[in-house]
């Protein structure tokens, strides 16, 4: 077994760049994964890696390493995957991605119910409002809101995702209350923009009686974490676009007001990606149907949902 782990070391550390990074994905210290990489090293007798004080990159006998080692592993994950799915017992480590708003108040909070009743399985979340590459990440399962772009993975629609445009009170006071969708490219007002490469949101677009209506707003400043929009627009900063179950509590205690109700953003896909062959593995395929099942109760009461 332990070369098996020297395998999924090796593979890490090529594909995140880093040894802590590669080790601190599968739970070991720097000085475990180096020692991992250095046995695998001797073995083979062959240099990996070109180490320097800045970076590490495979050496060409590591690159041809890498696709054939990754192979293995994926062989053997298969493997396992179908002699699982004949006890459908789940078990193992299970990785999961979603956008930080969802991930905490949606996913996260159903993750010890899952576990407890899967006791030999592991769920290791990564939160960001970042694209995420599932396959170069070696995530399992991807929960988005939005478009899913990646036409190569499996695609389960959970639920659509209403959204709200809002702002404080303090806000509105010094700015004034948008009436029309128009008046959100007036100068005096604000908005609070999620902002990444390839980020979807340099437009709105909002749900008019003519049909859809794309603006391209634009705000003093953006930022790449759902939250920290939310706080701005709570520090009446400006105007946000935000998931409804995201801000409902504000909404609720009066922290935000929600403008334009009449003329709504767009609502969007709240769903998971996974990869076709990953299906096969029980604890991908319960996850899905436990956070499926389970946040739609979620959703439907939004309003309840904690901060």
């Amino acid at each position: 077994m332990s070369y098996i782990e020297s395998l999924q070391v090796f593979v890490r550390v090529t594909e995140l760049g880093s040894i802590t990074s590669g080790g601190r994905d599968l739970r070991l210290t720097p000085a475990v994964a180096s020692k991992r990489i250095k046995e695998l090293e001797r073995r083979l007798g062959v240099r990996l890696f070109n180490r320097t004080t800045r970076s590490i990159t495979p050496t060409e006998v590591g690159r041809v390493f890498y696709e054939e080692a990754r192979r293995v592993l994926q062989a053997l994950e298969s493997a396992e995957a179908r002699v699982a799915s004949f006890s459908d017992t789940p078990r193992g480590a299970l990785r999961v991605t979603a956008p930080l708003g969802v991930g905490r108040r949606i996913v996260a909070p159903l993750v010890p119910e899952f576990t407890d009743t899967y006791p030999e399985t592991e769920v290791r979340m990564r939160l960001s409002d970042r694209r995420v590459d599932i396959l170069a990440d070696g995530q399992d399962v991807a929960f988005f809101i939005g478009a899913p772009q990646d036409s190569n993975m499996k695609l389960r629609k959970i639920a659509d995702c209403a959204r709200v445009l809002c702002a404080s009170p303090d806000y509105l006071r010094a700015a004034g209350t948008p009436v029309q969708p128009e008046d959100l490219l007036n100068q005096n007002h604000n908005c609070l923009l999620l902002r990444y490469p390839r980020s979807p949101e340099y437009f709105w677009t909002l749900n008019t009686a003519g049909g859809p209506l794309k603006l391209e707003v634009c705000g003093q400043f953006d930022a790449d974490d759902g939250d920290v929009l939310t706080d701005w627009a709570l520090a009446g900063r400006g105007i946000v676009n935000k998931p409804r179950f995201d801000v409902a509590h504000h909404l609720a205690e009066g922290r935000l007001i929600e403008i334009l109700p009449d003329t709504p953003p767009l609502p969007m896909i709240f769903g998971c990606l996974y990869p076709h062959k990953k299906l096969q593995d029980p604890k991908v395929r319960l996850f899905v149907e436990h956070v499926v099942t389970r946040s739609k109760a979620l959703l439907s009461g939004a309003e309840t949902v904690p901060a």
